[in-house]
C-alpha cells in the first residue's frame, strides 16, 4: 500500500476571494499528479489551505478529488480543527466522500499538552474509521510531539504513520531509528520541509510528504526514486536543482511561492487566502528562474 510511502503530493486549493473552491483548477492540478505517477495526493495539508476553508468547502475539495481521481492515486485528507468534536466531523466527511486515508495536526488557540493530544487524535482517529497519519508540524501549530507521544499514539487503532518536521542537525538516520524502535513495524515515518528530503529519503525514511510535487510531481518523484534505490549521486543532482525553489521556500513560505508556480504553470489564477499577502512582485522572476533551473534536467515538461 502506498497510502504513506514514497512521494506524496501536497497541491494548493484555488479559491477565489470568498473561500469558494475553483473546481476546474484543482482538478487540473490533481489530474497532473496523479499523471506524474505520485504514490499518494495529500490533500487540504497547510500548503491546500485547509485552515481558511469552511467544512463544506473542505468537504467538497475532497468530492472533487475523488471525481477526478478516485482509485487512480491513493488520497489522504487533511481534517485538522480547533474543536475536537470538529476533527470528528470532517474526519466523518472525509471518509464519506472517498478519502483513503487521513491527516491530523493539533490546532489550538489555547496551547494544548501531551494527554490532551493523545485524547484528542484517539476520538478522531475512531471516529475517522480511516488510516491516519500524524501531523507533526510545530512551525504552524507550535505543538511538538515527542518521541513518547508518537509512541503511545503509534498502537492506536487506525494511526499508522507520522508526518515529522526536518530532523535536528539534519541527523535523519539517528532520528529515524530512534523511533522505529518504539513504533510498530507497520508504522511509517516520513518527513516534510521539502530542501531536506533528499537526505531523509537517503537515510531511509518512508515517505517525503511534499509541497513542491504538488505542482512538480515529475521532478519530485525523480529524486525520490533515486534516493529510494540509495543513488545519492542522482539524489544529490536533482536536489541542487531545486535549490534555487528550497530557497524562495525558506525566503517567502512555500505557501505564497505554489500560488505563483500555479500561475506561472497556467494551472490556477488564484492568491493566498487573506490575510497571507502574495508573493511580492520582485520577487516573481526569481520564481521563473527557479522553474527553469527544474526545466534543465530533461524530465517531462514540469
Amino acid at each position: 500500500m502506498t497510502l504513506f510511502r514514497g512521494l506524496s503530493a501536497f497541491p494548493v486549493t484555488p479559491t477565489d476571494a470568498n473561500g469558494r473552491i475553483d473546481a476546474e483548477a484543482l482538478a487540473r492540478i490533481l489530474e497532473r499528479i496523479h499523471h506524474a505517477g505520485a504514490d499518494s495526493i495529500g490533500l487540504l495539508g497547510s500548503t491546500g489551505g485547509y485552515a481558511y476553508l469552511t467544512r463544506e468547502e473542505r468537504k467538497r475539495a475532497v468530492q472533487i478529488a475523488v471525481e477526478c481521481i478516485g482509485g487512480k492515486t491513493p488520497l489522504v485528507a487533511g481534517i485538522g480543527a480547533l474543536r475536537t468534536d470538529e476533527a470528528q466531523a470532517l474526519a466523518r466527511d472525509a471518509k464519506s466522500a472517498g478519502a483513503n486515508g487521513l491527516l491530523l495536526a493539533p490546532m489550538s488557540y489555547v496551547p494544548l499538552n501531551d494527554d490532551e493530544v493523545f485524547q484528542h487524535f484517539v476520538a478522531v482517529a475512531e471516529a475517522g474509521e480511516l488510516p491516519l497519519c500524524i501531523y507533526n508540524n510545530p512551525s504552524t501549530t507550535r505543538f511538538t510531539f515527542s518521541n513518547a507521544l508518537i509512541a503511545r499514539l503509534s498502537v492506536v487503532p487506525n494511526i499508522v504513520a507520522v508526518k515529522m518536521p526536518l530532523a535536528a542537525n539534519e541527523d535523519y538516520a539517528r532520528e529515524l531509528a530512534r523511533l522505529r524502535q518504539i513504533t510498530p513495524d507497520t508504522f511509517t515515518v516520513g518527513y516534510s520541509g521539502d530542501w531536506g528530503a533528499a537526505n531523509a529519503l537517503l537515510a531511509g525514511c518512508d515517505t517525503w510528504y511534499s509541497v513542491a510535487a504538488g505542482l512538480l510531481a515529475g521532478p519530485a518523484l525523480t529524486l525520490t526514486r533515486a534516493a529510494q534505490v540509495g543513488d545519492s549521486v542522482e539524489a544529490v543532482r536533482l536536489d541542487r536543482a531545486f535549490e534555487p525553489l528550497w530557497t524562495l521556500f525558506k525566503r517567502y513560505g512555500s505557501f505564497r511561492v505554489m500560488f505563483v508556480i500555479a500561475e506561472f504553470l497556467g494551472l490556477a489564477n488564484a492568491q493566498p487566502p487573506r490575510p497571507v499577502l502574495p508573493l511580492p512582485n520582485d520577487a516573481r522572476d526569481d520564481v521563473r528562474l527557479a522553474l527553469s533551473a527544474l526545466e534543465m534536467l530533461g524530465q517531462q515538461n514540469i
